[in-house]
C-alpha cells in the first residue's frame, strides 16, 4: 500500500509534468485551432480553388516589417478585385538592405477576422523561412482563393473588401543581436 505522502507527491509530480507538456503543446494546438476555425483572421491552406462563382470581392494587400529586420517589403499592387471561388495570384517584393544574409519569416492574417475561415492559401512564401543575401530583392508569390461559402454565411455575406496582411520578422539564428 502506498502511503498518503508518496501518493500526494506522485500526483503533484504528474500534475507538473502534465502542465509542462500542455504548455509546450499549446502553441501548435492553438495555431491548428485558428487555422481550422479562422479565429482571429487566420487563413486556411487550400489545395485547389473550387471555381469562379460570378461574384466579386476586393482583396487589399498590406505589408509590415519588424523594426529589427532591415528589409523593405511591399506588395506589387495594393488591391485587386477577384472572382470569389477563383484562384488568384499576388506578388510581394522583399529587399535585404543590410550588408549580411538575413533570414525572415512572415506571419499573416485576414481582416475582417470573421472572413479568415473562407480565405484559403494554396501556395505562400509565408509557409517557409526566407533568406535574402545582402542587397538581394526577391519576388514572392501567394496563390489564394476566397471560398464561395463566404456568401452563404450571414456574418460574411455583406463583406466587400478583405485585407491580407503580412508582417516579416527576423528568424533567431542563435546569435546575439548586433
Amino acid at each position: 500500500m502506498i502511503s498518503r505522502k508518496v501518493r500526494t507527491g506522485l500526483l503533484a509530480a504528474a500534475g507538473v509534468v502534465g502542465m509542462t507538456g500542455l504548455g509546450f503543446a499549446s502553441v501548435p494546438l492553438y495555431r491548428a485551432f485558428c487555422q481550422i476555425t479562422g479565429l482571429n483572421g487566420t487563413v486556411s491552406r487550400g489545395l485547389q480553388a473550387p471555381g469562379e462563382s460570378g461574384q466579386k470581392v476586393t482583396v487589399s494587400f498590406d505589408s509590415n516589417v519588424d523594426p529589427r529586420l532591415d528589409w523593405e517589403f511591399k506588395p506589387e499592387r495594393r488591391s485587386d478585385t477577384i472572382d470569389i471561388g477563383g484562384r488568384d495570384l499576388a506578388f510581394y517584393f522583399a529587399t535585404n538592405n543590410s550588408d549580411q544574409p538575413v533570414t525572415g519569416r512572415a506571419t499573416y492574417n485576414v481582416t475582417p477576422a470573421r472572413v479568415g475561415k473562407y480565405f484559403r492559401k494554396i501556395q505562400c512564401f509565408c509557409f517557409t523561412e526566407q533568406t535574402l543575401q545582402p542587397g538581394e530583392t526577391v519576388k514572392m508569390p501567394v496563390i489564394f482563393y476566397v471560398d464561395p461559402a463566404v456568401r452563404d454565411d450571414p456574418d460574411t455575406a455583406d463583406v466587400e473588401e478583405i485585407t491580407l496582411s503580412y508582417t516579416f520578422y527576423p528568424v533567431d539564428s542563435g546569435r546575439s543581436p548586433s
